[in-house]
């Protein structure tokens, strides 16, 4: 694996709750770049069988790693604060619904609209 130069942007603007959404796009842009993506939008495979295809395995494996990389990603991006809050989830797509529920752009209206 190469170093992507576009991770840069996430180490400079880290997550601190308030830039959500930069934050998120920043992220989209280099998970898109180095192929991750799928895995915020494609549930996992169930885990093959001993006796299953190698393309099943195959695929599977690839989503395990692709994922494992997109939480790193995310979690390397975060404060301190927020990566021992995410850092037990089971997957990037668990972390980006309950950042989404928190930070998101649904849950800033909200929140305009009660005061």
């Amino acid at each position: 694996m190469s170093f992507n130069p576009l991770s840069v942007i996430l180490s400079k603007n880290k997550l601190i709750g308030d830039n959500f959404t930069d934050w998120k796009r920043n992220l989209n842009i280099v998970l898109t770049s180095e192929r991750y993506k799928f895995v915020l939008l494609e549930a996992c495979p169930p885990e093959p069988a001993a006796n299953a295809a190698k393309a099943i395995r195959e695929a599977y494996d690839k989503w395990i790693a692709s994922d494992d990389m997109a939480r790193c990603y995310m979690l390397a991006s975060m404060s301190n604060v927020l990566q021992q809050q995410y850092q037990g989830m089971r997957t990037a797509a668990d972390v980006m619904t309950s950042l989404q529920a928190m930070f998101g752009e649904t849950s800033t209206c909200a929140r305009f609209e009660v005061v």
